[in-house]
């Protein structure tokens, strides 16, 4: 069979759709400014071979976009300080691991 007989392209403009309210609108834009090409979000299925799974999967993936788009961004990250404790450890192995490494090496002729 000819995957290019069953193929479906979903074509979707988010800037003329009455779905959404100016805000969402707004917020699919710049969410999916990089996936628009002249103001469409284009989505192709082809992995099906009867169109009407691959229409459904089409479906389906641009609702997923459009979920995703809408979703409020996660909290911003809170830098942390690591503890006293983990620091003096750390220095510690380190300090362990040059005497283990400098006890390795040859010695020195002094004289």
């Amino acid at each position: 069979m000819n995957t290019t007989d069953s193929r479906v392209e979903l074509l979707f403009e988010p800037a003329a759709s009455s779905a959404f309210t100016q805000a969402q609108r707004d917020r699919i834009l710049t969410a999916l400014a990089d996936r628009l090409v002249h103001d469409r979000i284009s989505i192709v299925a082809s992995e099906y071979r009867s169109q009407f799974r691959n229409r459904a999967a089409a479906r389906e993936r641009l609702a997923d976009l459009l979920r995703r788009a809408l979703a409020p961004p996660p909290p911003t990250r809170r830098a942390t300080k690591r503890t006293r404790g983990s620091q003096v450890r750390r220095l510690e192995t380190k300090r362990r691991r040059g005497e283990i490494k400098a006890g390795r090496r040859m010695p020195r002729d002094t004289g």
